[in-house]
């Protein structure tokens, strides 16, 4: 199935969309940014040059997602999400006499976002950082560090207060972090199971 780009929308030269992918009204994508299959870019987002968006991904209505950043296979991220790019932000050269350039220098810094992972409503994304598989960031959050893979973590600046399971259930809360000694817990929906240890989940067979 072709792609489906809303007339409204802005595409740039040299952008891969690939197959059954829908691109709403009033999104930007810069040139050179790769789009996987199957994909939903809701309206008015915005996504800069460069880019890399994997398959299946749902990105919802204005969301603005930088240079720099890689989103993996599956990943929702949910409206009015933000990504930053830039340590120490300035409009202009010191002696403001003139506009610092918009191209990536040595303090603009990468973000990926790992496959299944999801990013709620409202939420402001840091730089230089990686939010695991299959993690869960709660809206309005700011996420300032890595979260782990099926992390769940919320607020300002974001904390890893439980696990989530692939189906997106909770399977653990935690009053400080990931334990760090050894434990298992299982998904009451769909059982499967996640040894923790370290403050690291992993799925187990």
């Amino acid at each position: 199935m072709p792609a489906r780009i809303h007339p409204t929308a802005i595409i740039e030269n040299n952008v891969s969309i690939g197959e059954g992918t829908s691109i709403w009204d009033s999104v930007h994508v810069r040139h050179d940014t790769s789009i996987g299959d199957e994909c939903i870019l809701g309206e008015k987002t915005y996504v800069a040059y460069g880019v890399k968006i994997g398959h299946r991904c749902k990105i919802n209505a204005m969301v603005y997602i930088c240079t720099c950043v890689t989103i993996e296979d599956g990943v929702m991220i949910s409206a009015g999400t933000i990504f930053t790019n830039d340590r120490f932000p300035r409009a202009a050269t010191p002696d403001l006499k003139s506009l610092r350039p918009s191209d990536p220098d040595d303090e603009t810094l990468s973000t990926v976002v790992g496959p299944g992972a999801t990013i709620g409503a409202g939420c402001v994304i840091g730089s230089d950082l990686t939010i695991g598989r299959f993690a869960m960031i709660g809206m309005g959050s700011v996420v300032t560090k890595s979260i782990p893979d099926f992390a769940l973590a919320i607020g300002n600046p974001a904390r890893v207060i439980g696990t989530v399971c692939r189906c997106g259930q909770i399977t653990g809360k935690f009053s400080g972090g990931m334990p760090t000694e050894a434990t298992q817990v299982v998904c009451l929906k769909c059982q499967r199971k996640y040894r923790i240890e370290d403050g690291e989940a992993v799925e187990l067979p």
